[in-house]
């Protein structure tokens, strides 16, 4: 449901970074609990000022499911799903009435199966009706299809009787059918879907529908299989009518937006996640803010394939916001909150339990957007949430079986909470009138959209251009070819690409070669590149007259000034094998730092860095990939010239290749290795067969798996078959040591402590590192059962000492950090663990508050990846404090339930 983080190869290695520095050291001071002594669920909530939560229930603890979605009915009561299970409808009290303890009902819809209706990720109750997105594989306990379901009481019992499929939808999981919402007007409905849904036949669309993959960069899918036949368009929005009979796609592109909102304009908004196995790599595109308006495409594509935000033929985010996982978006509209929050969007992020309040401005016919934490926790996995009828917010955490409660957020402080009144751009009110022409063909269009192709509005040119593609393409065909105007001429051979045919190609070639490129700002002359990308794709190669024109035209502009024009130049040129083009690449290959790379609209609002320690199962991966950052843009002109073929040197070949046995020493995410591997196997394809053996050993061949997709591990790995070891079972096995087939091993002990990095955080016996404590003596103070137990359930109890410590900024946001010292003006924090040196300074000035975290930075389940004799192995050696003559190694009974 969520995102893929990848918590499998977490799980030793990388979270023992920090082993029993936060754990086994609280064993010395049982006392630093510090679980809230009220409510823990509630104390551990960030608010802003002015606001309470209350914490009203928890479906798991009653084996009611982990919940995932909500809506409100028409008599204020409401209706939840479990992930994997039924539908419940609760009745709350009201704020202040004394009591949260809320009345359950579980829906018994039919009496055929165990769950009636339910595996629901989302609820609309609209219409007399309740809405339900089923995302959901058939299987024996609920045997529906994932689609859009509509139950009904037709008898008037306040009980559902009647179920009805209004579509069926190809797809399930975490990528499936999402959320249903009600649209402004209360007329229809708006469905919204992940990129592992087919877009189903559509009455309707105002994005065209013959989308592509469109991108010259050599594809290279998922090297491990995410995704991989998963193509364009990717997530989609649809609206529909009531009774769900005619349907019209809005928008597409998405990875996997769960949600979308509206604003108080009618403008919809959604929150896109990420792909986490791309950290490090130039492709990556961080969780964002979108802005979806009509015809949009945010141009989510396979494996490395994904358009920049910069491309003409795709919008921009609203905002980037950094990793993590979005689930649910909401407009603070009817919320009875101070106007700033009325005016604001409230997004969820399940992996590292924010709710950002993201404060809307308008700025021309869109908007920007401001980044505020508005409730945050650890861990917090957010999962849903709505606006009350009485005016609260109301939240869900849970999803994957997690644990699952229901909170309440309300306003009780002095501020006014009167409504905002809406306020109309001139330019948002022409964008929306051009919007009216995605459709139908209509004899207008022509004459009121061509005027905005050179708007300097983005978002009045991309719906001004969606307008012209719906038009027949015989009636503004020949006045794309004649245009003038350069930034309209490059619009409308966009359009001409996307929707002409191939016997234009020559005359579409020549129009953009009349345009002057020294005379266009930058964003004008990355458009014309990529009107010359889309014409290669949409229309073919180009013929030989032509291509030595465009290389002509082009080649002597390469390299330019800034990364953006530089990715556009590469990709064009590289495809033309214009000369010296090799040598070229590979210099700017030699640059550390492109001018103008941070103006690929790609950086985040949210610093990595402030991520890792909110959940070090998800944050690790960022840990690791901060310590050893990759080149993005010398990985990206890596990966365009692995599909040249001509201008090759022996010495560029060596160059070449050399950057590849080198690229394997920078840590990305869990792809990186493979996508670097397929970029490396590509270009090898280019090398002279007697030369093959020389550059593949180059190039990193021999430091791989078979599969390319890791690097061979030189050191102890763990054998396995590992299991979700519980606390009794461990200490089990730990404690009948005698009973297991071998005695414990000294060297095979140590190897497993070094294979976990115990060594880079703790000494023992002298040698090791000190973020954590001396492990020498362990063996003596503490018993098997304490000391797996703070293994297995870290945040049960956490030393003050060496907890992580929460910083709130005067600005609403909050900082997560260790911190190592202080002065009159600073604190001196560090947040991560693979770089403890790396300092962060916060300014005393700018904090209001701080306190210690109530979560372990230590990832539970650490000793997961290990077999029985494998745990009892790390464990004597533990206790053996480092010494090969211990008596734990001459008889197992020093292992027996006391020392």
């Amino acid at each position: 449901m969520f995102s893929q983080f990848n918590v499998a190869k977490l799980g030793l290695a990388v979270a023992a970074i920090i082993l029993v520095g936060v754990s086994w050291i609280s064993l010395r001071y049982p006392e630093t609990n510090r679980q809230g002594a009220e409510n823990p669920k509630v104390d551990k909530l960030k608010l802003q000022p002015g606001f309470k939560a209350e914490h009203i229930y928890s479906p798991s603890e009653n084996k009611q499911g982990s919940w995932v979605s909500m809506t409100f009915d028409d008599k204020g009561r409401m209706i939840t799903s479990d992930q994997y299970g039924g539908l419940f409808r609760i009745t709350i009290p009201a704020i202040g009435s004394g009591s949260t303890q809320p009345s359950i009902e579980k829906l018994v819809i039919s009496k055929d199966t165990s769950i009636g209706m339910g595996y629901a990720q989302g609820l609309l109750y609209a219409f007399n009706s309740l809405y339900v997105m089923v995302n959901n594989r058939p299987n024996k306990q609920f045997p529906k299809t994932s689609g859009l379901y509509r139950l009904q009481d037709t008898d008037g019992d306040d009980q559902f009787d009647k179920v009805s499929m209004l579509k069926e939808l190809k797809g399930e999981g975490e990528h499936g059918p999402h959320s249903v919402v009600l649209s402004p007007d209360k007329k229809s409905i708006y469905v919204i879907s992940g990129n592992h849904t087919d877009v189903p036949p559509m009455d309707a669309y105002r994005l065209p529908s013959n989308w592509k993959e469109d991108n010259l960069f050599p594809l290279i899918k998922d090297p491990r299989g995410h995704a991989n036949d998963r193509m364009a368009p990717g997530g989609w929005v649809a609206n529909i009518d009531p009774e769900g009979k005619r349907w019209e796609l809005i928008g597409a592109g998405f990875r996997n937006a769960f949600d979308v909102a509206f604003n108080e304009a009618g403008d919809m908004f959604t929150y896109d996640s990420d792909m986490e196995w791309d950290f490090g790599l130039p492709w990556y595109r961080p969780t964002r803010i979108c802005h979806v308006t009509s015809g949009a495409e945010f141009g989510w594509r396979t494996g490395n394939s994904k358009w920049l935000p910069g491309n003409p033929d795709n919008l921009p985010a609203l905002l980037n916001i950094g990793q993590g996982s979005p689930t649910n978006v909401l407009y603070g509209q009817n919320a009875k909150f101070p106007q700033k929050y009325r005016q604001s969007l409230f997004a969820f992020d399940w992996s590292f339990g924010i709710i950002y309040s993201i404060h809307l401005k308008p700025k021309g016919s869109t908007y920007e957007g401001e980044r505020e934490e508005f409730i945050s926790g650890s861990p917090l996995p957010l999962t849903d949430g709505a606006i009350g009828p009485d005016g609260a917010l109301y939240f869900l955490t849970g999803g994957r079986r997690l644990e699952s409660d229901l909170y309440r957020v309300y306003y009780a402080g002095t501020e006014s909470t009167t409504p905002p009144t809406p306020v109309l751009t001139a330019e948002h009110n022409l964008r929306t009138s051009l919007e009216k022409y995605h459709g139908e063909p209509n004899a207008a269009a022509i004459a009121a959209a061509w005027p905005n192709l050179n708007h300097s509005d983005r978002f009045i040119r991309y719906a001004a251009r969606i307008a012209v593609e719906h038009q027949p393409v015989a009636q503004w065909q020949e006045k794309a070819l004649v245009e003038t105007d350069p930034q309209r001429s490059i619009q409308a051979i966009v359009a001409l690409a996307r929707q002409g045919s191939a016997d234009v190609k020559s005359k579409a070639i020549n129009s953009l070669l009349k345009i002057n490129f020294s005379q266009l700002p930058e964003s004008q002359q990355f458009d014309l590149l990529r009107a010359f990308e889309l014409i290669f794709l949409r229309m073919g190669a180009p013929e030989a007259a032509d291509k030595d024109k465009i290389v002509a035209y082009l080649n002597p502009k390469y390299p330019a000034k800034t990364a953006l024009l530089n990715r556009g130049l590469s990709k064009v040129l590289i495809y033309l094998e214009a000369p010296n083009v090799v040598n070229k690449t590979l210099a700017l290959m030699d640059l550390k730092d492109e001018p103008g790379s941070k103006n690929l609209d790609l950086e985040p609002a949210t610093a990595s860095s402030d991520l890792i320690l909110r959940n070090p199962q998800y944050g690790m991966d960022i840990a690791k990939m901060l310590a050893k950052v990759p080149p993005l843009q010398q990985t990206y002109y890596a990966v365009m010239l692995s599909r040249e073929d001509a201008g090759w040197t022996p010495e560029l070949r060596t160059k070449y290749f050399s950057w590849f046995g080198n690229a394997f020493k920078y840590e990305g995410g869990r792809s990186y290795v493979g996508f670097i591997d397929r970029a490396r196997k590509l270009a090898l394809n280019h090398v002279p067969k007697d030369q093959f053996d020389k550059f593949n050993k180059l190039s990193g061949a021999d430091i791989l798996t078979s599969s390319g997709n890791d690097i061979v591990k030189t050191d102890y790995s763990p054998k396995g078959p590992g299991r979700r070891w519980m606390l009794d079972r461990a200490v089990a096995i730990v404690d009948s040591m005698g009973a297991l087939k071998t005695m414990p091993n000294f060297d095979t002990g140590k190897k497993i402590y070094s294979a976990i990095l115990c060594s880079s955080c703790h000494s023992m016996q002298g040698s090791g590192g000190d973020i954590g404590p001396d492990l020498t003596q362990l063996g003596t103070r503490f018993s098997n059962k304490d000391i797996l137990e703070a293994i297995i359930e870290p945040s049960k109890t956490v030393s003050d000492q060496y907890a992580s410590s929460i910083f709130y900024l005067k600005n609403g946001q909050s900082v997560v950090g260790r911190l190592v010292n202080e002065d009159k003006v600073n604190y001196s924090i560090s947040q991560n663990p693979f770089a403890p040196d790396q300092l962060r300074k916060i300014p005393k000035k700018d904090v209001t508050s701080k306190r210690y975290s109530q979560e372990s930075i230590m990832y539970p389940g650490l000793i997961n990846s290990l077999n029985p004799n494998e745990l009892a192995d790390l464990m004597a050696y533990l206790k053996s404090g480092g010494k090969q003559d211990s008596e734990i190694y001459k008889s197992t009974q020093g292992t027996s339930k006391g020392k």
